[in-house]
């Protein structure tokens, strides 16, 4: 695996390999302020790409072309001495080809997780235009 990307851990450790993920923890249903982004490379205009991933992994869900795993257990995500882990959530994942993943916990309703981070990462962009 390599150093300078995003590793996603989960069942089986099994491991994704990841330049950007989104992180949404069930709580952000309510409250859409838990979501967290994490990304190899900050630049500028990183709201776009997280806008952007969010709405590629809705639009792709809807037409049922979205690479999704479902999990029971812990999903970890860590970035250098950074640990991100969620007990009941969804990751969306960009791989280092730009391909999307979802890692997201069996029991959640997938088409509203995407919606409720799709949302809020479309009002992030809009209230910083």
């Amino acid at each position: 695996m390599g150093k300078d990307f995003i590793q996603v851990t989960f069942d089986s450790n099994d491991v994704r390999e990841c330049s950007s993920v989104i992180l949404v923890p069930e709580k952000a249903m309510e409250e859409p302020g838990y979501i967290k982004t994490m990304s190899v490379g900050e630049v500028a205009n990183i709201k776009h790409e997280f806008h952007a991933m969010a709405q590629m992994a809705y639009y792709q869900y809807q037409d049922d072309e979205l690479d999704i795993v479902s999990v029971g257990g812990v999903i970890s995500v860590s970035q250098g001495d950074m640990l991100e882990k969620l007990d009941s959530g969804m990751v969306i994942c960009r791989d280092p080809d730009g391909e999307f993943q979802v890692v997201i916990h069996a029991q959640l309703n997938r088409k509203k997780m995407l919606e409720t981070t799709n949302r809020y990462c479309t009002r992030w962009v809009r209230l910083d235009i």
